[in-house]
Protein backbone atom coordinates (compact mmCIF):
# COMPACT_ATOMS: atom_id res chain seq x y z
CA UNK A 1 0.00 0.00 0.00
CA UNK A 2 1.35 3.40 -1.04
CA UNK A 3 0.27 5.98 1.55
CA UNK A 4 2.49 9.07 1.36
CA UNK A 5 0.71 10.86 4.23
CA UNK A 6 -0.29 8.60 7.12
CA UNK A 7 -0.60 9.37 10.82
CA UNK A 8 -2.79 8.51 13.80
CA UNK A 9 -4.57 11.32 15.65
CA UNK A 10 -4.73 13.60 12.63
CA UNK A 11 -7.29 14.67 10.07
CA UNK A 12 -7.03 15.34 6.34
CA UNK A 13 -4.85 13.05 4.19
CA UNK A 14 -2.69 11.63 7.05
CA UNK A 15 -5.72 10.69 9.15
CA UNK A 16 -7.61 9.33 6.17
CA UNK A 17 -4.77 6.95 5.23
CA UNK A 18 -4.29 5.85 8.83
CA UNK A 19 -7.95 4.99 9.24
CA UNK A 20 -7.99 2.98 6.01
CA UNK A 21 -4.93 1.02 7.18
CA UNK A 22 -6.29 0.61 10.70
CA UNK A 23 -9.59 -0.85 9.51
CA UNK A 24 -8.28 -2.86 6.56
CA UNK A 25 -5.81 -4.55 8.92
CA UNK A 26 -8.81 -6.32 10.45
CA UNK A 27 -9.06 -8.27 7.18
CA UNK A 28 -5.64 -8.03 5.47
CA UNK A 29 -1.94 -8.06 6.19
CA UNK A 30 -0.66 -4.69 5.02
CA UNK A 31 2.80 -3.61 3.93
CA UNK A 32 2.55 0.19 3.97
CA UNK A 33 5.08 2.57 2.45
CA UNK A 34 4.79 6.09 3.85
CA UNK A 35 6.80 9.27 4.30
CA UNK A 36 8.71 9.52 7.59
CA UNK A 37 7.28 12.68 9.18
CA UNK A 38 4.92 10.76 11.48
CA UNK A 39 7.09 7.73 12.19
CA UNK A 40 7.15 8.39 15.93
CA UNK A 41 3.37 8.55 16.18
CA UNK A 42 2.92 5.42 14.07
CA UNK A 43 5.41 3.34 16.03
CA UNK A 44 3.91 4.47 19.33
CA UNK A 45 0.41 3.48 18.20
CA UNK A 46 1.10 0.08 16.65
CA UNK A 47 1.82 -1.88 19.89
CA UNK A 48 -1.49 -0.68 21.34
CA UNK A 49 -3.56 -2.16 18.49
CA UNK A 50 -4.81 -5.78 18.28
CA UNK A 51 -4.44 -5.59 14.49
CA UNK A 52 -1.05 -3.88 14.74
CA UNK A 53 0.66 -7.16 13.87
CA UNK A 54 -0.94 -6.89 10.42
CA UNK A 55 0.44 -3.40 9.77
CA UNK A 56 4.06 -3.33 8.55
CA UNK A 57 5.38 0.17 7.88
CA UNK A 58 8.30 1.14 5.62
CA UNK A 59 9.54 4.72 5.61
CA UNK A 60 10.68 6.80 2.66
CA UNK A 61 11.37 10.22 4.27
CA UNK A 62 11.77 13.59 2.55
CA UNK A 63 13.46 16.76 3.75
CA UNK A 64 11.82 19.35 6.00
CA UNK A 65 11.84 21.71 3.03
CA UNK A 66 9.71 19.32 0.96
CA UNK A 67 7.39 18.70 3.91
CA UNK A 68 6.82 22.42 4.19
CA UNK A 69 5.92 22.56 0.48
CA UNK A 70 3.47 19.71 1.00
CA UNK A 71 1.68 21.48 3.84
CA UNK A 72 1.56 24.71 1.83
CA UNK A 73 -1.31 23.69 -0.42
CA UNK A 74 -1.00 25.34 -3.79
CA UNK A 75 2.82 25.12 -3.89
CA UNK A 76 3.26 23.48 -7.28
CA UNK A 77 6.97 22.83 -6.61
CA UNK A 78 5.97 19.95 -4.36
CA UNK A 79 4.85 17.82 -7.28
CA UNK A 80 8.42 17.53 -8.64
CA UNK A 81 9.67 16.16 -5.32
CA UNK A 82 6.55 14.04 -4.89
CA UNK A 83 7.20 12.36 -8.25
CA UNK A 84 10.75 11.57 -7.13
CA UNK A 85 9.31 10.13 -3.90
CA UNK A 86 6.99 7.89 -5.92
CA UNK A 87 9.87 6.61 -8.02
CA UNK A 88 11.83 5.64 -4.91
CA UNK A 89 8.69 4.10 -3.39
CA UNK A 90 8.32 1.91 -6.47
CA UNK A 91 11.82 0.54 -5.92
CA UNK A 92 11.07 -0.03 -2.23
CA UNK A 93 7.87 -1.89 -3.18
CA UNK A 94 9.87 -4.22 -5.44
CA UNK A 95 12.24 -4.98 -2.55
CA UNK A 96 9.30 -5.77 -0.24
CA UNK A 97 7.82 -8.12 -2.82
CA UNK A 98 11.07 -10.09 -3.09
CA UNK A 99 10.65 -11.33 0.49
CA UNK A 100 6.87 -11.16 1.03
CA UNK A 101 3.92 -12.70 -0.77
CA UNK A 102 1.86 -9.74 -1.98
CA UNK A 103 -1.57 -10.34 -3.52
CA UNK A 104 -2.53 -6.75 -4.38
CA UNK A 105 -0.75 -3.40 -4.77
CA UNK A 106 -2.81 -0.37 -3.78
CA UNK A 107 -2.10 3.31 -4.50
CA UNK A 108 -4.01 4.95 -1.63
CA UNK A 109 -2.98 8.56 -1.14
CA UNK A 110 -2.53 11.41 -1.79
CA UNK A 111 -5.92 11.18 -3.46
CA UNK A 112 -5.37 13.69 -6.30
CA UNK A 113 -5.44 12.10 -9.77
CA UNK A 114 -2.37 14.01 -11.01
CA UNK A 115 0.12 11.68 -9.32
CA UNK A 116 -0.73 7.96 -9.72
CA UNK A 117 2.69 6.84 -8.52
CA UNK A 118 4.43 3.86 -10.12
CA UNK A 119 3.02 0.78 -8.41
CA UNK A 120 0.99 0.15 -11.58
CA UNK A 121 4.26 -0.90 -13.23
CA UNK A 122 4.48 -3.96 -10.96
CA UNK A 123 3.47 -7.06 -12.89
CA UNK A 124 1.86 -10.28 -11.71
CA UNK A 125 -0.60 -8.81 -9.16
CA UNK A 126 -3.74 -6.65 -9.41
CA UNK A 127 -3.29 -2.88 -9.09
CA UNK A 128 -5.95 -0.88 -7.23
CA UNK A 129 -5.98 2.92 -7.27
CA UNK A 130 -8.11 5.04 -5.03
CA UNK A 131 -10.22 6.58 -3.77
CA UNK A 132 -9.16 9.19 -6.32
CA UNK A 133 -10.31 12.81 -6.49
CA UNK A 134 -10.66 13.80 -10.15
CA UNK A 135 -12.99 16.78 -10.14
CA UNK A 136 -13.01 18.46 -13.53
CA UNK A 137 -13.07 22.07 -12.33
CA UNK A 138 -13.74 24.64 -9.63
CA UNK A 139 -17.18 26.22 -10.24
CA UNK A 140 -16.10 29.60 -11.63
CA UNK A 141 -19.52 31.10 -10.93
CA UNK A 142 -18.39 31.29 -7.30
CA UNK A 143 -15.27 33.34 -8.01
CA UNK A 144 -17.27 36.53 -7.49
CA UNK A 145 -15.69 38.41 -4.62
CA UNK A 146 -12.33 36.69 -4.96
CA UNK A 147 -9.12 38.63 -5.44
CA UNK A 148 -7.49 38.83 -8.85
CA UNK A 149 -4.73 36.41 -7.85
CA UNK A 150 -7.27 33.78 -6.75
CA UNK A 151 -9.28 34.20 -9.95
CA UNK A 152 -6.19 33.74 -12.11
CA UNK A 153 -4.98 30.76 -10.07
CA UNK A 154 -8.35 28.97 -10.22
CA UNK A 155 -8.79 29.50 -13.97
CA UNK A 156 -5.27 28.26 -14.70
CA UNK A 157 -5.82 25.24 -12.46
CA UNK A 158 -9.12 24.45 -14.21
CA UNK A 159 -7.38 24.57 -17.58
CA UNK A 160 -4.48 22.40 -16.40
CA UNK A 161 -6.88 19.87 -14.87
CA UNK A 162 -8.63 19.29 -18.19
CA UNK A 163 -5.30 19.07 -20.03
CA UNK A 164 -3.96 16.56 -17.50
CA UNK A 165 -7.12 14.46 -17.61
CA UNK A 166 -6.85 14.32 -21.38
CA UNK A 167 -3.10 14.17 -21.91
CA UNK A 168 -1.23 12.78 -18.90
CA UNK A 169 0.52 9.66 -20.18
CA UNK A 170 1.19 8.25 -16.71
CA UNK A 171 -2.40 8.75 -15.56
CA UNK A 172 -3.59 6.96 -18.71
CA UNK A 173 -1.13 4.11 -18.19
CA UNK A 174 -2.11 3.71 -14.53
CA UNK A 175 -5.81 3.58 -15.38
CA UNK A 176 -5.30 1.07 -18.20
CA UNK A 177 -3.20 -1.12 -15.90
CA UNK A 178 -5.59 -0.86 -12.92
CA UNK A 179 -7.93 -3.70 -12.05
CA UNK A 180 -10.09 -1.12 -10.27
CA UNK A 181 -10.00 2.69 -10.03
CA UNK A 182 -12.08 3.92 -7.09
CA UNK A 183 -13.74 7.34 -7.20
CA UNK A 184 -13.71 9.58 -4.12
CA UNK A 185 -16.80 11.51 -5.26
CA UNK A 186 -19.59 11.33 -7.81
CA UNK A 187 -17.88 14.10 -9.79
CA UNK A 188 -14.70 12.03 -9.92
CA UNK A 189 -16.67 9.04 -11.17
CA UNK A 190 -18.17 11.23 -13.89
CA UNK A 191 -14.69 12.43 -14.90
CA UNK A 192 -13.38 8.88 -15.21
CA UNK A 193 -16.33 7.97 -17.39
CA UNK A 194 -15.99 11.10 -19.55
CA UNK A 195 -12.22 11.05 -20.09
CA UNK A 196 -11.34 7.35 -19.79
CA UNK A 197 -14.64 5.58 -20.45
CA UNK A 198 -14.36 3.41 -17.34
CA UNK A 199 -16.94 2.62 -14.69
CA UNK A 200 -15.37 3.57 -11.40
CA UNK A 201 -17.01 2.45 -8.13
CA UNK A 202 -17.79 5.26 -5.70
CA UNK A 203 -16.27 5.06 -2.22
CA UNK A 204 -15.69 8.38 -0.46
CA UNK A 205 -12.17 8.55 0.91
CA UNK A 206 -13.06 9.25 4.53
CA UNK A 207 -15.37 7.62 7.06
CA UNK A 208 -16.56 8.00 10.62
CA UNK A 209 -16.83 6.13 13.89
CA UNK A 210 -20.46 6.01 15.10
CA UNK A 211 -20.68 7.75 18.47
CA UNK A 212 -24.17 6.70 19.53
CA UNK A 213 -24.64 10.13 21.08
CA UNK A 214 -27.95 10.83 22.78
CA UNK A 215 -30.28 13.12 20.90
CA UNK A 216 -30.25 16.51 22.54
CA UNK A 217 -33.31 17.87 24.22
CA UNK A 218 -35.53 20.31 22.37
CA UNK A 219 -34.15 23.84 22.33
CA UNK A 220 -36.53 25.95 24.40
CA UNK A 221 -34.43 29.13 24.49
CA UNK A 222 -35.93 30.55 21.32
CA UNK A 223 -32.44 30.90 19.78
CA UNK A 224 -31.71 28.87 16.63
CA UNK A 225 -27.98 28.10 16.54
CA UNK A 226 -26.37 27.55 13.12
CA UNK A 227 -22.77 26.30 13.11
CA UNK A 228 -20.14 26.89 10.40
CA UNK A 229 -16.70 25.25 10.68
CA UNK A 230 -13.81 25.63 8.26
CA UNK A 231 -10.52 27.26 7.29
CA UNK A 232 -10.08 30.80 6.00
CA UNK A 233 -9.95 29.49 2.45
CA UNK A 234 -11.91 31.27 -0.30
CA UNK A 235 -13.49 28.05 -1.54
CA UNK A 236 -15.15 27.60 1.87
CA UNK A 237 -17.26 30.74 1.16
CA UNK A 238 -17.91 31.86 4.73
CA UNK A 239 -19.23 35.10 3.27
CA UNK A 240 -22.22 33.18 1.88
CA UNK A 241 -23.11 31.99 5.38
CA UNK A 242 -23.06 35.57 6.67
CA UNK A 243 -25.30 36.72 3.82
CA UNK A 244 -27.68 33.82 4.44
CA UNK A 245 -28.28 34.92 8.04
CA UNK A 246 -28.96 38.46 6.84
CA UNK A 247 -31.30 37.21 4.12
CA UNK A 248 -33.36 35.27 6.67
CA UNK A 249 -34.16 38.49 8.56
CA UNK A 250 -34.72 36.52 11.76
CA UNK A 251 -33.04 37.84 14.91
CA UNK A 252 -33.52 34.48 16.65
CA UNK A 253 -30.93 32.86 14.38
CA UNK A 254 -27.29 32.93 15.53
CA UNK A 255 -24.32 32.04 13.31
CA UNK A 256 -21.41 30.39 15.15
CA UNK A 257 -18.04 30.37 13.34
CA UNK A 258 -15.18 28.04 14.31
CA UNK A 259 -11.81 27.27 12.75
CA UNK A 260 -10.76 30.74 11.55
CA UNK A 261 -8.68 33.28 13.43
CA UNK A 262 -8.79 36.07 10.83
CA UNK A 263 -12.47 36.83 10.16
CA UNK A 264 -12.14 40.60 9.81
CA UNK A 265 -13.73 40.71 6.36
CA UNK A 266 -16.74 38.65 7.41
CA UNK A 267 -17.12 40.58 10.67
CA UNK A 268 -17.17 43.81 8.65
CA UNK A 269 -19.71 42.24 6.29
CA UNK A 270 -21.88 41.25 9.25
CA UNK A 271 -21.66 44.80 10.56
CA UNK A 272 -22.64 46.29 7.18
CA UNK A 273 -25.58 43.90 6.97
CA UNK A 274 -26.70 44.77 10.48
CA UNK A 275 -26.33 41.28 11.98
CA UNK A 276 -23.31 41.75 14.25
CA UNK A 277 -25.35 40.58 17.24
CA UNK A 278 -26.07 37.32 15.42
CA UNK A 279 -22.44 36.63 14.42
CA UNK A 280 -20.34 34.74 16.99
CA UNK A 281 -16.71 33.94 16.12
CA UNK A 282 -15.09 31.28 18.32
CA UNK A 283 -11.74 31.42 16.51
CA UNK A 284 -9.42 28.43 16.27
CA UNK A 285 -10.52 26.07 19.02
CA UNK A 286 -9.75 22.48 20.03
CA UNK A 287 -11.39 19.55 18.33
CA UNK A 288 -13.16 18.78 21.60
CA UNK A 289 -14.65 22.27 21.64
CA UNK A 290 -15.77 21.95 18.01
CA UNK A 291 -17.60 18.75 18.94
CA UNK A 292 -19.14 20.60 21.86
CA UNK A 293 -20.45 23.26 19.49
CA UNK A 294 -21.89 20.55 17.24
CA UNK A 295 -23.76 19.04 20.16
CA UNK A 296 -25.01 22.48 21.17
CA UNK A 297 -26.12 23.67 17.74
CA UNK A 298 -29.36 23.08 15.87
CA UNK A 299 -27.99 22.95 12.32
CA UNK A 300 -24.67 22.67 10.46
CA UNK A 301 -24.24 25.00 7.47
CA UNK A 302 -21.48 23.97 5.07
CA UNK A 303 -20.96 26.46 2.24
CA UNK A 304 -17.81 25.10 0.58
CA UNK A 305 -17.95 24.76 -3.20
CA UNK A 306 -14.75 22.71 -3.77
CA UNK A 307 -13.73 19.75 -1.59
CA UNK A 308 -12.82 16.12 -1.54
CA UNK A 309 -14.95 14.54 1.18
CA UNK A 310 -14.91 16.97 4.14
CA UNK A 311 -14.51 15.07 7.39
CA UNK A 312 -16.19 17.86 9.33
CA UNK A 313 -19.49 17.02 7.60
CA UNK A 314 -19.19 13.41 8.76
CA UNK A 315 -18.43 14.67 12.26
CA UNK A 316 -21.65 16.68 12.20
CA UNK A 317 -23.57 13.54 11.25
CA UNK A 318 -21.73 11.64 14.02
CA UNK A 319 -23.10 14.20 16.46
CA UNK A 320 -26.67 13.96 15.15
CA UNK A 321 -26.44 17.46 13.69
CA UNK A 322 -28.47 17.91 10.46
CA UNK A 323 -26.54 19.43 7.56
CA UNK A 324 -27.42 22.01 4.92
CA UNK A 325 -24.86 22.14 2.10
CA UNK A 326 -24.25 22.27 -1.65
CA UNK A 327 -25.02 19.15 -3.64
CA UNK A 328 -21.43 18.79 -4.78
CA UNK A 329 -18.15 17.09 -3.88
CA UNK A 330 -18.01 14.54 -1.08
CA UNK A 331 -20.58 16.32 1.06
CA UNK A 332 -23.10 15.83 -1.72
CA UNK A 333 -22.52 12.08 -1.49
CA UNK A 334 -22.53 11.83 2.32
CA UNK A 335 -25.52 14.05 3.07
CA UNK A 336 -28.75 12.44 1.89
CA UNK A 337 -32.37 13.49 2.37
CA UNK A 338 -32.50 11.54 5.64
CA UNK A 339 -29.94 13.73 7.45
CA UNK A 340 -29.94 17.08 5.66
CA UNK A 341 -30.88 19.30 2.76
CA UNK A 342 -28.74 20.07 -0.29
CA UNK A 343 -28.98 22.90 -2.80
CA UNK A 344 -27.57 22.89 -6.36
CA UNK A 345 -24.57 24.93 -7.45
CA UNK A 346 -25.77 28.05 -9.29
CA UNK A 347 -24.32 31.45 -8.36
CA UNK A 348 -23.66 33.23 -5.06
CA UNK A 349 -26.84 35.34 -5.09
CA UNK A 350 -29.11 32.39 -5.87
CA UNK A 351 -27.33 30.22 -3.34
CA UNK A 352 -27.87 32.75 -0.56
CA UNK A 353 -31.61 32.72 -1.30
CA UNK A 354 -31.71 28.92 -1.52
CA UNK A 355 -29.86 28.40 1.76
CA UNK A 356 -31.99 31.02 3.51
CA UNK A 357 -35.20 29.33 2.31
CA UNK A 358 -34.08 25.88 3.48
CA UNK A 359 -32.90 27.05 6.89
CA UNK A 360 -36.07 29.11 7.38
CA UNK A 361 -38.11 26.01 6.59
CA UNK A 362 -36.27 24.00 9.25
CA UNK A 363 -36.59 26.88 11.72
CA UNK A 364 -40.37 26.79 11.32
CA UNK A 365 -40.65 22.99 11.09
CA UNK A 366 -38.77 21.72 14.12
CA UNK A 367 -40.36 18.29 13.81
CA UNK A 368 -38.58 17.87 10.46
CA UNK A 369 -35.29 19.01 12.02
CA UNK A 370 -35.77 16.55 14.88
CA UNK A 371 -36.36 13.68 12.46
CA UNK A 372 -33.23 14.57 10.47
CA UNK A 373 -31.26 14.45 13.70
CA UNK A 374 -32.75 11.07 14.66
CA UNK A 375 -31.87 9.65 11.24
CA UNK A 376 -28.18 10.43 11.70
CA UNK A 377 -27.60 7.22 13.68
CA UNK A 378 -28.36 4.99 10.70
CA UNK A 379 -26.33 7.18 8.35
CA UNK A 380 -23.34 6.94 10.71
CA UNK A 381 -23.31 3.17 10.26
CA UNK A 382 -23.46 3.51 6.47
CA UNK A 383 -20.55 5.96 6.47
CA UNK A 384 -18.53 4.14 9.12
CA UNK A 385 -14.91 3.11 8.61
CA UNK A 386 -15.89 -0.46 9.40
CA UNK A 387 -18.43 -0.50 6.57
CA UNK A 388 -16.01 1.18 4.16
CA UNK A 389 -13.26 -1.32 4.97
CA UNK A 390 -15.66 -4.16 4.15
CA UNK A 391 -16.47 -2.47 0.85
CA UNK A 392 -12.78 -2.08 0.04
CA UNK A 393 -12.10 -5.74 0.82
CA UNK A 394 -14.95 -6.61 -1.53
CA UNK A 395 -13.23 -4.57 -4.25
CA UNK A 396 -9.94 -6.36 -3.51
CA UNK A 397 -11.69 -9.71 -3.94
CA UNK A 398 -13.24 -8.53 -7.21
CA UNK A 399 -9.83 -7.34 -8.46
CA UNK A 400 -8.22 -10.69 -7.55
CA UNK A 401 -10.99 -12.69 -9.21
CA UNK A 402 -10.76 -10.61 -12.39
CA UNK A 403 -6.98 -10.84 -12.46
CA UNK A 404 -6.94 -14.60 -11.97
CA UNK A 405 -9.63 -15.03 -14.61
CA UNK A 406 -7.58 -12.99 -17.11
CA UNK A 407 -4.48 -15.09 -16.32
CA UNK A 408 -6.43 -18.28 -16.91
CA UNK A 409 -7.40 -17.08 -20.37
Amino acid sequence: MNAYACSPDMGSEPGMAWNWCLNLAEYCELHIITEGEFRGKIEAALPTLPQGKNMHFYYNPVSDKVRKMCWNQGDWRFYWFYKKWQQKTFQLALEIMRTNKIDIVHQLNMIGFREPGYLWKIEGVPFVWGPVDAKEKFPVGYLKGAGLRTKIFVRIKNLLTVIQLRRSKRVNKAIKRASIVISATTESRNSFKKYFNIDSPLLNETGCYPLKTVLKEENLTGVFNVLWVGKGDFRKRLDLAVRVISKMNNKSVKLHIAGISDTVNCEELAMRLGISSQYICHGIISHKDVIGLMQYSDLFLFTSVAEGTPHVVLEAIQNNLPVVCFDTCGQGDCVNEAVGIKIPLSNPEQSVSDFADKISYLYHHREVLKQLSANCSERQEELSWKNKARQMVGLYEKALAGFQSADAE
